[in-house]
């Protein structure tokens, strides 16, 4: 089997929100490039996940090569990353600094999973920690014409069927079928893995097949069909009421009348 996971690079999520919550959060003259050179680039949590239900398929028998592959630059990092945590392949694409949207990471990542030999199973995290929108492994399995399962907090495959235990908003679901197949990885998959001091030193002499986009796709195929304006940090007024009264039941009643009055119930 061949499993192909998708990663992308993201800032640190926790960095970005203590950036914001201390109001230092700046953005560049073009009104779109946060400032936030001191917050350090990390693999996408939901991608980590991603590669650790790859890992969890190695370690249940199944007879697979994972290969990890990320578009962006300078990436060497979060490949050699995966690298350490199992990855016996990784790749790298480079938009050459262009602007690309969902629809053109979806069909880079499709072109190269065509070109490569295609895959028996797709892993993609349920969605970046930058922009989450969650489109990209959707719009991959519509490019590659394979099934797609989303949310899953459990891949299992034996017997050539594929289980899926989805994390629904009503409960768990399961699914079956065969592959190929697209699936989404969410959080309840569990606590992702941490490399060894061993693995990470072999890591280092992995080197990433690297691609250019151009090479993958026509230049019409890169271009986006929905392009970033404006980023900004909107400005959130609390405003807070206090109540007096001689008893419990006197602030309840005063809360309630409150409540009436401004129609929230």
């Amino acid at each position: 089997m061949r499993i192909v996971v998708c990663v992308k690079e993201v800032l640190d999520p926790n960095a970005v929100n203590n950036y914001v919550l201390a109001g230092n959060l700046k953005f560049a003259a073009d009104g779109k490039t946060p400032e936030v050179a001191a917050v350090p680039r990390l693999i996408n949590g939901f991608d980590e996940q991603a590669m650790e239900a790859a890992l969890r398929l190695r370690d249940a028998g199944v007879d697979c090569r994972i290969v990890a592959v990320s578009i962006g630059q300078d990436l060497k990092d979060l490949l050699k990353h995966c690298a350490a945590l199992g990855a016996d392949e990784i790749v790298s694409i480079d938009a050459g600094g262009a602007e690309i949207d969902g629809q053109v990471i979806a069909n880079l990542l499709a072109a190269y999973i065509k070109s490569s030999g295609g895959a028996d199973l797709v892993l993609c995290g349920r969605q970046a920690s930058d922009d989450d929108q969650g489109v990209v492994p959707i719009l991959i399995a519509e490019q590659l014409g394979m099934a797609v399962a989303p949310l899953a907090r459990a891949v299992e495959y034996n017997g050539g069927v594929l289980k899926v235990t989805r994390a629904t908003p009503d409960g768990d679901e399961v699914v079956e079928g065969s592959t190929p197949a697209v699936i989404t990885v969410s959080n309840e998959l569990g606590t992702p893995r941490f490399p060894s001091a061993k693995a990470k030193m072999a890591a280092r002499k992995m080197a990433p097949t690297e691609l250019a986009a151009s090479a993958l796709l026509p230049a019409d195929q890169l271009q986006p069909a929905v392009v970033l304006t404006q980023q900004f940090v909107p400005e959130v007024q609390g405003n807070c009421e206090f109540l007096s009264g001689a008893s419990p039941a006197e602030l309840a009643q005063q809360l309630l009348q409150k409540l009436r009055n401004d129609r929230v119930i």
